[in-house]
């Protein structure tokens, strides 16, 4: 979460970079609900890809599985 006078400017993506860039796996997944679109859209346009959806749990949400190469592009 980036505090609302840094939002839209860059930085959640460059503090997700700058972590994602600090690990040895070659992989990267995270689950986003599918209710959220745009978040997914923003997870997109940052190198992850959907590739398929998940309930973990019967009372969960539906999550978009992504994942993503690292180092990330």
């Amino acid at each position: 979460m980036v505090r609302e006078p840094w939002r839209k400017t860059g930085t959640a993506e460059q503090l997700h970079r700058a972590l994602m860039d600090a690990r040895d796996e070659a992989l990267a997944a995270l689950l986003v609900d599918v209710t959220h679109p745009k978040v997914e859209a923003l997870y997109t346009s940052w190198g992850y890809r959907k590739v398929g959806e998940d309930q973990p749990f019967p009372d969960s949400p539906v999550y978009a599985v992504m994942i993503a190469n690292l180092p990330l592009d």
